[in-house]
């Protein structure tokens, strides 16, 4: 019937977003209530038929007590202290079926009273409000049109700020950080985003968790981190890359990356000795850090190494 919101805008936690048409609902309500009611008052009136019962039978029962010694001292017939044993059993089971009737007429107040409650629950969601703080997007549904529990979501609203952000990484990594992320450590662990145009997002992140399992086709497992988005400038579904500090080498040797030659799975690079000639040195390289390359093994920090040209280069030659 309405739309309450201005798509694309902050929503509080319970505002309202669409109200849908309630009528078939309070129907349904006064139907159930109108039930219960009935059930209530079946429930007197079989009250008030045990307590008829029971007063009738504590007045047979008198009768069947002065008979019996009547009877056996021939001082009334045996047919009066019948008619007294029989009119008492009429009595008690008169007693027992109005008991019984207000078992059942209990039981019917039950089932009345969960009619009227779930009558109330979708009553209640005739409208609808949002559950979270956050920016609600567009209408699924315009004004005007046929919903029901299965036509789907009417709106998505995201929680924003902060927004959770999630990357994977290998396993090997996961491995290596895994005592930074379990400990104190890991909840103050910095991150930064990159964002597909290539600006650093002005804005560190933090950890947030690791996934429960590791993807078997990848080797990768899945992390989160959460980012603030003051001014909702990040939304759900943007491309980024996560950046974080996973450890300090000090003191390494870098080169550019240029400079490493790959050869059937082991690494060189073309080395400038004293003399200016070349040598082709085999070494044992670590993580790349954007542009450079660590070198573990293999070369001395101020040896001077080839950066262009290591095609036509031979060991020996004079550069």
């Amino acid at each position: 019937m309405r739309q309450d919101y201005k798509e694309g805008s902050y929503v509080s936690k319970g505002q309202l977003l669409f109200e849908i048409d309630p009528r078939p609902f309070q129907a349904a309500l006064d139907q159930a209530s109108g039930q219960l009611a009935q059930a209530k008052a079946q429930l007197a009136q079989d009250e008030a038929q045990v307590a008829t019962a029971e007063a009738n039978q504590l007045k047979s029962q008198p009768d069947v007590n002065k008979y019996e010694p009547l009877a056996k001292a021939q001082a009334a017939s045996q047919q009066d202290l019948d008619n007294a044993v029989q009119t008492n059993l009429a009595n008690k089971a008169q007693v027992q079926s109005a008991q019984a009737a207000i078992v059942a007429a209990r039981a019917q107040i039950e089932a009345s009273q969960a009619a009227v409650e779930t009558a109330t629950i979708n009553l209640g969601f005739t409208r609808v409000s949002s559950p979270i703080d956050g920016i609600v997007g567009i209408a699924q549904a315009q004004v005007g049109a046929l919903v029901s529990t299965s036509s789907g979501a009417l709106t998505t609203v995201s929680t924003l700020d902060p927004i959770r952000d999630y990357f994977t990484v290998s396993e090997q990594t996961y491995l290596d950080l895994q005592k930074r992320l379990s400990g104190p450590e890991g909840r103050g662990w910095k991150l930064q985003l990159i964002l597909a145009n290539g600006q650093t997002y002005p804005h560190e992140g933090t950890f947030y968790f690791a996934d429960r399992s590791v993807d078997q086709n990848t080797g990768s497992i899945q992390l989160a981190a959460l980012f603030p988005n003051p001014g909702n400038v990040l939304r759900p579904g943007q491309y980024g890359k996560v950046r974080a500090e996973v450890g300090v080498r000090r003191g390494a040797l870098l080169v550019p990356q240029p400079a490493v030659t790959e050869m059937q799975g082991s690494y060189e690079v073309a080395v400038v000795g004293p003399d200016d000639r070349v040598a082709i040195r085999p070494v044992k390289v670590g993580e790349r850090v954007g542009t450079m390359w660590v070198i573990e093994e293999g070369l001395k920090p101020s040896e001077h190494v080839v950066v262009e040209g290591q095609q036509i280069l031979r060991p020996g030659m004079t550069v």
